[in-house]
């Protein structure tokens, strides 16, 4: 019953905007209600589309289980937000909800932040330290860019997860921990598998309930929603009255494929309000955003096989060497000749 109480406040916002104001096209404007120009009525998963309602059914189901979650998705597509939303509708709510960007932290520190340490487990450690998974005990831990954990600490994951058991760095005593695991990244990780970037073991424990969040692109009726609660929010922070929305500046919000998702949309509507100086909100994208021309139709491979192509017409087709592509891309050798066989491109062919 917990779950389901929760998870009345996590429905999204169906009513939005407001009816367009009579009057001429061209001038039309969307009508922002005043007394919800204070933002805290309006939940922080905002939408009303297929594609987030299908996302918001699948965390309802898996909340009130213990279940490991593998949250996928494009930066900026909100993963904390719903790894936040399943862990407040679930039995741990009222425990701790600990977070960790394995991506923000250097490699030789994520394993004292994770397990904790002993004092004098190394060079600086001059009192013992709790790790996260000790804090999030009884509660959730969310392991942020999962797919940027060093390979050497992939086994020591797997185990605590197994098994519920660890040590900290420098100690001998084995520690206790009741702790659920949502785990999100951007990151292909079946690819990763593949090129023994990933463990296959600690991938399938990982994703035991999988969450593939859409893009805004895909999703774009719910742009309108999204415009009009980060405008009522940054107004009332901003002391701006704000009370519409310019008929045209939404639809061109609407088109623009946002290659940052809700994060851009987000700071993109920030900036506009500041930029403000009457009750009409409107503007003009940005040039460095608008000319960006990624679409529905661009996947990430397109968009990966065409530069691999570009630089390979660069380098006459030439992968190895000092000055072949893969020296170019950052890539070892049989690592691009590895992309290049699963995206169906010839070192000779021209694009």
């Amino acid at each position: 019953m917990a779950a389901q109480t929760c998870w009345a406040s996590e429905v999204p916002s169906v009513h939005g905007i407001a009816p367009l104001e009579a009057g001429d096209l061209a001038s039309a404007k969307v009508a922002l209600m005043s007394d919800e120009l204070n933002g805290s009525g309006l939940p922080r998963i905002v939408g009303k589309s297929d594609a987030l309602r299908r996302v918001l059914h699948m965390v309802r189901v898996v909340a009130p289980t213990d279940a490991t979650v593998l949250i996928n998705g494009e930066t900026g597509t909100g993963k904390e937000l719903f790894a936040e939303a399943i862990h407040n509708c679930s039995d741990r709510s009222n425990g701790p909800f600990v977070k960790v960007n394995c991506a923000a932290i250097p490699a030789g520190l994520l394993e004292s932040e994770l397990f904790g340490h002993e004092r004098g487990a190394y060079t600086g450690a001059i009192a013992r330290g709790v790790g996260r998974f000790e804090r999030a005990n009884r509660g959730t831990l969310f392991l942020d860019e999962i797919g940027d954990l060093p390979l050497e600490l992939q086994p020591k994951l797997l185990r605590v997860m197994q098994e519920r058991q660890f040590e900290r760095l420098g100690g001998t005593a084995t520690i206790q921990t009741d702790v659920r695991v949502i785990c999100a990244t951007h990151r292909k990780l079946v690819e990763m598998v593949d090129e023994r970037q990933f463990r296959a073991d600690l991938f399938y424990r990982l994703s035991v309930f999988p969450i593939e969040l859409p893009p805004l692109r895909d999703r774009s009726e719910d742009i309108p929603f999204l415009v009009q609660h980060f405008a009522m929010d940054y107004a009332a922070r901003m002391g701006k009255r704000i009370t519409a929305i310019s008929e045209e500046f939404m639809m061109a919000l609407v088109r623009h494929p946002w290659p940052g998702n809700v994060r851009e949309l987000q700071n993109f509507i920030e900036r506009s309000v500041i930029l403000s100086s009457g009750a009409v909100l409107s503007g003009a994208l940005p040039e460095a955003t608008a000319t960006l021309k990624l679409s529905g139709a661009v996947t990430l491979e397109d968009a990966e096989r065409s530069h691999i192509l570009h630089t390979l017409e660069q380098t006459e087709g030439v992968v190895g060497g000092r000055d072949g592509a893969a020296a170019r891309l950052g890539l070892a050798r049989t690592t691009l000749i590895s992309k290049m066989r699963r995206l169906g491109v010839s070192r000779f062919q021209r694009s």
